[in-house]
């Protein structure tokens, strides 16, 4: 089928194709009445804008580009829909891709979305991103990006996160207020800093309430239900089988949870166990998983909103900003 083009409004108006361009970018030149003339042909014919020619002409298209480690986790999944969500007001379209969880994909994907003339990118990085340069050449560039919940603090670009260390003392603070004192952590890669905030927060949370730190209580590992099996797996091969678990995140706690039950031992009269995220799963586990309720639909959103006003606002001096949000430590039957 052939698609309506500027010059088909022309002839159909006499007019030449210029005046029909300049008339449809509603240009202060043409004459008002000039411009509804055009505007009725090109609803009569069905004429769309050609975004291609659009995006050679401005260097960019009203799309998105969206980069998370992956899209099956609850989080990003969330995240991903607040995006949209304020996107689509705002007259955008959002292109979504996945790192899973790997540095060289991530950069991939960067180069790929930037060669699609994105307006900008919204973006949460791998477990294995350990340099940013990728990035820094997106901002030499001028091209708008923001960072949510995963970061690289390094780079001077806005951020939307929490208070991973105080969500994570409030965690643990609530497993020693329930009477747990052998509480073991189930930690992410060693570089990621949201996981290094929460290893933070546990080790705070600890010495606060004069609860010695056992480091073979500390276990480092990835972000997956494989990594807190493997994990909790090596504790009860060691003998060193702790009354508690603060896992790193959610995923983790339910493999953790997995080898806890395959063991015999009962949650929470042997052991307490705590995620961190919320996803939907931790309440269909039995008994439903205690966990720190991140806002991710509203993450998501923020960071949308911010990247929106960078791209629309391209002229103002806009000093970039952490935008933190709050938490909410979500009781239930595991501790």
């Amino acid at each position: 089928m052939k698609h309506t083009t500027i010059n088909d409004i022309a002839r159909k108006l006499g007019i030449s194709p210029s005046t029909v361009s300049r008339a449809l970018s509603d240009h202060p030149d043409v004459k008002e009445e000039t411009k509804k003339k055009v505007r009725k042909a090109a609803k009569e014919l069905n004429y769309t804008p050609n975004q291609i020619a659009q995006s050679l002409k401005t260097k960019r298209t009203n799309a998105i580009g969206v980069i998370v480690p992956e899209i099956k986790h609850d989080f990003f999944s969330s995240a991903i829909s607040g995006i949209e969500e304020v996107a689509y007001h705002a007259g955008y379209t959002i292109i979504v891709s996945q790192s899973n969880e790997s540095f060289e994909r991530e950069v991939v994907n960067t180069t790929a979305l930037v060669q699609q003339r994105v307006a900008g990118l919204i973006v949460s990085i791998s477990q294995s991103t350990k340099s940013g340069e990728h990035f820094q050449a997106l901002i030499d560039r001028g091209i708008p990006l923001v960072f949510f919940d995963r970061v690289i603090d390094e780079l001077d670009v806005f951020k939307v996160i929490i208070d991973d260390k105080q969500s994570a003392f409030k965690a643990v603070m609530h497993l020693i207020e329930r009477g747990y004192r052998n509480i073991a952590h189930l930690a992410g890669p060693k570089t990621l800093e949201i996981c290094k905030e929460r290893l933070e927060g546990y080790k705070e949370a600890l010495l606060y309430a004069g609860v010695p730190l056992k480091e073979e209580y500390i276990i480092y590992g990835g972000m997956h239900e494989n990594d807190g099996y493997s994990s909790m797996d090596e504790l009860i091969k060691k003998r060193t089988v702790p009354d508690a678990v603060f896992a790193v995140n959610d995923p983790v706690a339910v493999g953790a949870f997995q080898r806890i039950k395959e063991e015999g031992l009962k949650i929470p009269d042997d052991i307490g166990i705590v995620g961190f995220s919320n996803n939907k799963i931790t309440t269909l586990v039995d008994p439903p998983l205690t966990t720190v309720d991140q806002p991710s639909f509203e993450m998501g959103k923020k960071a949308a909103e911010i990247l929106i006003d960078l791209i629309e606002n391209p002229q103002e001096s806009i000093k970039p900003s952490v935008v933190v949000l709050d938490t909410e430590l979500i009781v239930r039957k595991s501790t």
